[in-house]
């Protein structure tokens, strides 16, 4: 069943395994340093459950042999899955069901130990069965589930879990359970577990455990490589409740601890034993129950690893941790208390299904990059903390995320740009190596910043492995140069951009710079060799190199950033000016090649549209309504023809937005002034040409297109702008690419919905020292309204409505907020607030 969305809740009835995974994934809950994934805690790995725990920034690389006829070794870097700390199940074992209210029947608690909990052997077999053997420990995918719930509460992030099941025998369990990752001490997890007999008395027994013999097997196409990320366990457990694992990565040597103490928080325990041994060490519980009398379990984990900042040693931070953890109900209270401050600064009102969704993908947001990774050395994953897919890499995806955190959180955005930074040596030596100056970041990014993209790939549709030149995406260095700008741009943040954020950018304009090859037949600079957004064209039919020339997004964003860079120049401090000069070895040549480059830059044409790369249009017409007829979903084009045994390199077929981007990243004025310095006249005619031409040609392969499209149509008032809308907003609830979601949440396209409402439905730019708007609401989303963060503004209130828009400033001593719109300048003084009408327009 579809899960669906009341107010603050995201719930699904019923059990449905062919869907766990991508509740799972769904109901995952994090705290910006770690998360898991809703894996129910009676089930291990395997089938249509995958429990997962990942830390940010916890990598590890292995060594894989793929390939039968040509067998060759690939090495690839994981974000690996940790210790299980979900493990809590149970058993009836035995028990007899009620006569009456009054007392139980023979077999109950009266004939056996009652009182304070006996320590057992832990090798001491459970009764509950003629031949002495224990029963089954119950899982969801058993016989007997009556009744199955899950609910999300995204404004506390507290997973809650009922369920009732009956035996053989009649007897009848209810169980709920409450599960939190703790937002405010983000070393914490905690599982509430309540049972209560309905029907009948006798004795349960419950086992808590961690789990150390994970690897990473979520990802079905990877399952062929080697997922052992994790060796050296060592269990225990210490009096009188707390067992713990240590373990630590193969070969980045992180170490990894994990403890959790297990307690009767209400209920009759008869007996309770220990057993530490082995990779999973467990704490058992055999407890009374009677009818409506509830049975409380409380399991409370610590997770530290050897990264973590001020501890010297992972086992004895999460020992202390538990020493010190409260109650259950005193979590509760300060992890709802956190959650309440991150709405408080992320406030996001929508209207109608829309809105719930916008919350979902906020919420997701929120646990992935929340202030607590301020104190971490990770970037943006592109699957968040939620699965394995893509090896938990950082891609450009946070071209899609900044611009949100900016205004919201910008010490958090300041962190992951900080991240690029310190892989700035690494991105410096990947240019050298391939002949260039500056710095060539890498498509897909780990844990030392070195180039992470696999050279193949496996097309599961045809079963083999194909050469892979998606590290040809230089324009993931625009990217970062992109982000840094709008953070400038957003925060007032002159210590960093004058630092390391001027540094970084102007290592990315040296790459563009000695990247550029004049061309004097064609009287341009060209870029020659790379791979576009697009991702499908990888180069040209029968071509003898990879890389494609001239890709229109590429060479326009490397002409912005050259021009970024020189204006960067401008204003810094001399003496800092005068530093980063020496230090980049920077002369007068050097700029003025720069700006030659930034004005005259090929950017192709061809039937009176933008090319998305030089000979686009020379390429073969696709039958798509005979591969539509066909295949139904064509998402994946290209494993579709690689597996006919053709290739997508022939047709004028894109997997998503790739010169459209351009519009995505630039309102149209700066676009327009960007062609302008390209010496190109690009008006709205022209434009509206290259959306229609390519939003023919797409097959929308990846999350981000229809956020793209549904943003560049939204910004030309298209009807047709909602579609796509809609299809960026469901796209992971409902799993439309076909079980990727499973795999990991797209954490792109969730916080690029965000962003399409604050800034692609008002025109936002935080742009030249003022707040600059220019309204283009959807009929289906005219009406909504955020808080904000600009500079040292906090509280800024932008309320929108289909015939105006009012922008509010919290009283405070800082400047007043000009407020540039397409016809008009408004100032506001804080304390004060503008309605900016609109009706007219």
């Amino acid at each position: 069943m579809e899960g669906t969305v009341e107010r603050w809740e995201w719930a699904y009835e019923g059990y449905e395994p062919g869907e766990e995974r991508l509740r799972e994934a769904l109901c995952t809950l994090g705290n910006g340093y770690f998360a898991t994934r809703g894996a129910a805690p009676e089930t291990d790995a395997g089938g249509p459950h995958y429990p997962g725990t990942y830390a940010a920034g916890c990598y590890n690389r292995l060594v894989s042999t793929v390939g039968e006829s040509e067998p060759r070794d690939v090495e690839n870097e994981d974000m690996v899955n940790l210790p299980n700390w979900l493990p809590l199940r149970f058993r009836i074992l035995d028990g007899a069901l009620d006569g009456a209210l009054g007392g139980p029947p023979g077999g109950g608690p009266g004939n056996g130990p009652s009182g304070s909990p006996a320590d057992t052997p832990a090798g001491t077999p459970a009764s509950g069965s003629a031949d002495g053997s224990a029963p089954p420990w119950w899982t969801p995918d058993g016989d007997g589930l009556l009744e199955y719930r899950q609910r999300l509460d995204l404004r506390h992030g507290v997973l809650t879990r009922t369920l009732r099941l009956q035996d053989a025998a009649g007897r009848r369990l209810r169980v709920e359970q409450h599960r939190l990752v703790h937002m405010g001490q983000p070393h914490l997890a905690a599982l509430r577990t309540v049972l209560t007999a309905e029907n009948w008395t006798g004795t349960l027994e419950v086992e808590s455990a961690l789990d150390g013999g994970v690897a990473n097997e979520g990802v079905e196409r990877y399952r062929a490589l080697n997922g052992r990320h994790l060796t050296g366990h060592s269990t225990g457990s210490t009096e009188p409740d707390t067992v713990w694992v240590r373990c630590r990565t193969t070969d980045s040597e992180i170490g990894v601890a994990l403890a959790a103490r297990t307690r009767l928080e209400s209920g009759e325990a008869v007996s309770a034993r220990t057993d530490p041994g082995g990779p999973r060490p467990a704490r058992r519980l055999t407890v009374a129950v009677r009818p409506r009398r509830p049975v409380t379990v409380v399991k409370t984990v610590s997770l530290h690893t050897s990264h973590d900042i001020a501890v010297s040693d992972p086992l004895h931070a999460a020992l202390e941790d538990i020493d010190y953890a409260p109650g259950f109900p005193d979590l509760l209270d300060t992890h709802r208390a956190a959650w309440d401050e991150l709405w408080r600064h992320a406030e996001l009102q929508v209207p109608g299904e829309a809105g719930r969704i916008l919350r979902v993908h906020l919420f997701h947001v929120l646990q992935t990059l929340s202030p607590h990774i301020t104190d971490l050395d990770v970037g943006v994953p592109a699957r968040g903390l939620h699965g394995e897919a893509y090896r938990g890499h950082v891609f450009w995806d946070e071209l899609f995320v900044l611009p949100y955190l900016n205004v919201h959180f910008p010490e958090v955005s300041r962190s992951l740009l900080a991240y690029r930074h310190r892989r700035l040596p690494e991105a410096v030596r990947a240019a050298q190596d391939s002949g260039y100056e500056g710095a060539m970041f890498p498509w897909q990014s780990g844990s030392d910043g070195r180039e992470e993209t696999q050279t193949l790939h496996l097309n599961p549709r045809s079963g083999r492995w194909l050469p892979d030149h998606s590290r040809l995406q230089h324009h993931v260095g625009s990217a970062i140069a992109y982000n840094i700008w709008q953070y400038w741009q957003a925060s007032g943040d002159i210590d960093f951009m004058h630092t390391r954020g001027a540094e970084t950018l102007l290592r990315i304009a040296q790459f563009w710079g000695s990247a550029a090859r004049y061309d004097a037949d064609l009287g341009r600079h060209r870029i020659l060799g790379v791979v576009g957004p697009d991702e499908y064209h990888e180069a040209y039919p029968d071509g003898e190199r990879p890389g494609l020339d001239d890709n229109a997004y590429t060479n326009v964003t490397a002409a912005w950033v050259l021009a970024r860079a020189l204006e960067t120049l401008r204003t810094v401090p001399e003496p800092l000016c005068e530093e980063l000069c020496r230090k980049l070895a920077l002369d007068a040549e050097t700029l003025e090649r720069w700006d030659d480059v930034s004005r005259r830059l090929r950017v192709p044409f061809h039937a009176g549209v933008i090319s998305q790369f030089d000979g686009y249009g020379e390429l073969a017409e696709l039958d798509w309504e005979g591969y539509r007829r066909r295949y139904g979903d064509i998402r994946r084009l290209d494993r579709i023809l690689e597996a006919e045994g053709d290739t997508v390199n022939r047709y004028q077929a894109s997997k998503q937005a790739d010169a459209l981007m351009l519009g995505y990243l630039f309102q149209p004025a700066e676009l327009a002034a960007l062609f302008e310095r390209l010496g190109h006249t690009l008006d709205d005619e022209l434009w509206r040409r290259t959306v229609d031409y390519y939003l023919h040609r797409t097959s929308h392969g990846s999350t981000l297109s229809s956020l793209v499209h549904g943003w560049v149509l939204a910004r030309v008032r298209r009807p047709d702008a909602w579609r796509y809308v809609q299809e960026a907003l469901v796209s992971d609830i409902a799993d439309i690419q076909g079980g990727t979601t499973a795999e990991g949440i797209h954490l792109g396209a969730m916080a690029g919905t965000l962003d399409l409402v604050q800034r692609g439905l008002t025109g936002l730019e935080t742009r030249g020292g003022a707040l600059r708007l220019a309204p283009a609401p959807l009929p289906e989303l005219s009406q909504f309204s955020f808080t904000m963060r600009y500079r040292h503004h906090w509280g800024v209130g932008v309320r929108m409505r289909s015939d105006g828009m009012r922008v509010s400033l919290p009283g405070s001593a800082e400047e007043p907020v000009r407020l540039v719109l397409p016809d008009r300048t408004v100032t506001i003084e804080p304390g004060e607030s503008a309605w900016l009408d609109l009706a007219d327009r």
